[in-house]
């Protein structure tokens, strides 16, 4: 192949996968260089963050080689698939065939994907390039991503920090350079959270414009409202694009409709409502998160929008809210996903023990599943009325604007901090209630060289407009700021990578 160069300084692993994309298409850089310069910082930077768990190198090499030859082949004007060529990472628990898919339940080990779920395989119709599958916390039902069968995920900012979860192994990744994007789940702020704690984009689509389907523990129709698949990325540009590329209906997904996507070029930012809530949060937001978002408002402010202020009361009930409506909506909980997988019987004497084949996080969450069986069905018919209260009030304050709101209350936690306590959901679960899009944003590092973040959260259907929104903060504020961790700089630097 004829490759130009000159034509850029940066390296394959700070660029967006539109950019890599046009690049490859264009032969200005190979699929085989783009792969091969991800596959050298993966294997650098995993031993560290044990984010990767199961990887395809040489399946991907293979693809990224017949990838050149298509581009080679094709006439001028031939259209390609617009990821061709483009590597990237895909979550555990969403199912890739032939790659493990065990969400870290001990008794799933070794049980492989028989087919793709159908984002996924979605991505791979476009030409994307799986490397491999990433962590994820158990059952993928905790904010930190640990489990007995790969271990605990580590922040490419500081080892002593969680990655955030469940979609932590992905959150690393792409956070660290070795993946252009990922694709994650989010049922209550398991995209958010870890795109937040390892300085990346990540997006919750609107409530069915990716289909549930293919993802384990799956989901029913009680849950399959507060669930979504969807884009990590460390660039914005790519989120819109990867958000095309997975929607749709798949005809298994009775959610899963056909959506008339927008296009964050449209949205114009002059006299756009930006929406900041004040003191209606059950866990306040620390200083520096809260000076996060108000350079964000500050930022829009500039650009032309108006930014108002309000309290909602309701919301300190959110967590409550949405721990019963995600309990009461299924007919399956955890305890049974774990039987059927071949657990065997968790009884209460099990959980209280030291060791096993399962997190303190999962423990914890199987004695209170025993605990919120015996609230009175009264009281929790209160709590589901009040989350849909919540929902109904969201939508209508959002209305064609956007809300600026902390992902966390704090910057990434220590390991182990979040366990066993469910407030620290306060600020994500509302918009999975609401089934709102959300974007979280990078909003550069704290003094500790930790990322801070805001998310953006949109009116339904207008997932395009918290995009927009997030493109703009990262105009003004940089983006994805790649870490220089002296724990990633002391495993020694990659093989040369090419440039373009």
């Amino acid at each position: 192949m004829t490759r130009e160069v000159g034509l850029s300084t940066r390296v394959f692993t700070d660029m967006s996968a539109s950019e890599l994309a046009t690049a490859i298409r264009h032969r200005r850089a190979s699929a085989v260089e783009v792969v091969e310069a991800h596959i050298a910082t993966l294997r650098r930077v995993n031993p560290a963050l044990n984010a990767l768990v199961a990887d395809r190198f040489d399946a991907a090499r293979a693809a990224a080689t017949a990838a050149d030859a298509r581009v080679a082949a094709a006439a001028p004007d031939e259209p390609l698939p617009p990821l061709l060529g483009v590597p990237c990472t895909i979550k555990e628990s969403v199912a890739v065939a032939g790659l493990p898919n065990t969400a870290g339940v001990v008794a799933r080990a070794g049980v492989p994907a028989a087919t793709s779920a159908p984002v996924a395989q979605r991505l791979i119709d476009a030409g994307a390039i799986v490397l491999g599958v990433t962590n994820t916390s158990e059952l993928c039902l905790w904010v930190e991503t640990e489990n007995r069968l790969y271990g605990r995920t580590r922040n490419p900012y500081d080892p002593s920090r969680t990655a955030g979860g469940s979609s932590g192994g992905e959150g690393a990744v792409v956070g660290s350079g070795a993946s252009p994007f990922g694709l994650g789940s989010d049922i209550g702020g398991s995209i958010r959270i870890p795109s937040f704690c390892c300085g990346v984009f990540g997006h919750k689509p609107s409530r069915g414009l990716s289909p549930a389907t293919g993802s384990w523990p799956p989901c029913d129709d009680g849950n399959r409202p507060l669930f979504a698949h969807g884009p990590l990325a460390r660039r914005a540009e790519d989120l819109m694009p990867l958000l095309r590329v997975i929607a749709g209906p798949d005809g298994v997904d009775p959610i899963a409709g056909v959506a008339a996507l927008g296009d964050p070029a449209d949205v114009s930012l002059r006299d756009l409502p930006v929406l900041l809530i004040d003191e209606s949060w059950p866990l306040v937001a620390s200083d520096d998160m809260l000076w996060a978002r108000e350079r964000a408002a500050g930022a829009l402010a500039a650009a032309g929008a108006r930014v108002r202020r309000r309290r909602m009361p309701a919301l300190r009930r959110a967590v409550d809210a949405y721990l019963t409506t995600l309990a009461r909506s299924s007919g399956i909980g955890a305890r049974d996903f774990l039987f059927a997988a071949g657990a065997g019987e968790v009884g209460l004497s099990a959980l209280l023990r030291r060791g096993g084949p399962h997190t303190v996080a999962t423990r914890l969450l199987l004695v209170a599943e025993r605990a919120q069986a015996r609230v009175p069905r009264r009281l929790a018919e209160q709590l589901i009325r009040a989350g849909e209260t919540i929902a109904v009030e969201l939508r209508e304050a959002i209305g064609d604007g956007v809300l600026l709101e902390p992902p966390l209350a704090t910057a990434a936690p220590r390991h182990g901090r979040t366990v066993g306590r469910p407030w620290w959901l306060a600020h994500v679960v509302p918009f999975n209630l609401a089934g709102l899009p959300v974007t979280q944003t990078p909003l550069g590092l704290d003094r500790d060289g930790l990322p801070l973040g805001v998310q953006v959260v949109a009116g339904h259907g207008r997932d395009h407009v918290s995009i927009a929104v997030a493109l703009e903060l990262e105009r003004v504020f940089g983006g994805w700021t790649p870490p220089k961790t002296r724990y990633l700089a002391d495993l020694g630097e990659p093989a040369e990578l090419s440039r373009i």
